[in-house]
């Protein structure tokens, strides 16, 4: 990664202190420079002894709240927001307080649920909750409150922004909820076992059952699901696929399939953050610093996304410099057909693993 990126610019947006704006970017730099949110390995690739970096970062820690500055990367202008669960492994960390175990009932680990907004084929986080079966057991709550509690901390910022999920959210507890609480949304229907469907009644009160052809587009508005939740139903069966898509919607069924395809072209956020810069490394005993450091890695991505799509732009889009600023707010700032490699790597693997300047 090129030394000679001027991280404190971008920090700049985010704090106002600058003591705090240079010591924040020596950290920023350092854990995309290690490619690990581990103190220990940040530490290292800071300038000075490492030892001393260490505290600097522990320190730092206690004087910045970073999930309050991920609030700040919530883009207005977008057009729905994202909420997507993934399992973090722990296989060393059984006894720690937030480690519980994960789906399959046997591997130890945690969930972390994140709210973000679509950037150019990826997304930028801007909220998050941490749960595990020992935190729900230990604060007598359930997996549905701790989702209440990420959707509740950010609805204010919704509005009339659609909120999109996937089928492990399609359980009539929820969706209750986001009607009283007037949040729009775009869910997938969860089938399960194909010979089993959900319960759904038309609006004359009749059974429905899902049926639909390939290549096919199938409306059903004014479904109740389950019997209770009045939704809008949409069936479609691309032919490429193996199976239809079904997605149940407060907004117009063909708005809410179309804002749920394009979700499902958003899913390397993760695996970004997992294969490059490493986010299950986390070691913390406690789960408020737990969640301090997945707020500052989750930073450090978004700066790292910015940062390589310009990079990206210049190096592989042939764009100036001087329009990078205009050209990443641009939805389709690369002529792709004269420029194909623009399309072969994401912004922070540029950045990251190529040794561009």
């Amino acid at each position: 990664m090129d030394k000679c990126i001027n991280f404190q610019a971008f920090l700049r947006h985010l704090i106002d202190e600058e003591k705090l704006v240079k010591h924040g970017a020596e950290i920023v730099a350092g854990m995309l420079a290690a490619q690990s949110p581990r103190m220990t390995n940040i530490s290292e690739k800071m300038t000075g002894q490492s030892d001393r970096n260490y505290k600097t970062i522990q320190r730092y820690l206690k004087k910045v709240e970073f999930k309050q500055l991920l609030l700040r990367f919530y883009q207005e202008d977008a057009d729905f927001v994202i909420g997507d669960p993934t399992e973090m492994e722990r296989y060393k960390a059984p006894k720690t307080p937030y480690v519980g175990t994960l789906n399959d009932g046997k591997t130890a680990g945690y969930w972390l649920m994140v709210l973000s907004t679509p950037f150019r084929g990826r997304s930028l986080p801007f909220s998050f909750v941490v749960y595990s079966s020992k935190t729900i057991g230990a604060q007598v709550t359930s997996r549905n409150q701790e989702h209440f509690r990420c959707f509740e901390a950010v609805k204010g910022l919704l509005g009339e922004r659609p909120l999109v999920l996937d089928r492990e959210f399609s359980y009539e507890e929820l969706m209750k909820v986001l009607y009283i609480e007037q949040i729009q949304f775009v869910i997938r229907l969860n089938l399960g076992d194909q010979h089993k469907q959900p319960r759904l009644i038309d609006a004359d009160g009749e059974p429905i059952k899902l049926f639909i052809k390939p290549g096919e587009t199938l409306v059903r508005p004014n479904v109740r699901y389950l019997g209770t939740v009045k939704v809008n139903l949409i069936g479609y069966w691309r032919k490429s696929l193996s199976k239809p898509l079904w997605i149940m919607t407060s907004l117009e069924p063909t708005r809410g399939l179309d804002i749920y395809l394009k979700c499902m072209k958003i899913e390397e956020t993760f695996r970004d953050c997992k294969d490059l810069l490493h986010l299950p490394k986390l070691m913390n005993k406690k789960q408020a610093l737990l969640e301090q450091m997945i707020a500052l890695c989750l930073l450090t991505y978004v700066a790292g996304v910015w940062l390589g799509e310009a990079l990206r732009d210049v190096i592989y889009g042939k764009i100036e410099v001087a329009s990078v600023s205009d050209t990443l707010l641009n939805r389709t700032p690369v002529d792709t057909n004269s420029h194909p490699k623009w399309l072969i790597y994401s912004g922070l693997f540029v950045l990251l693993k190529q040794k561009l300047r």
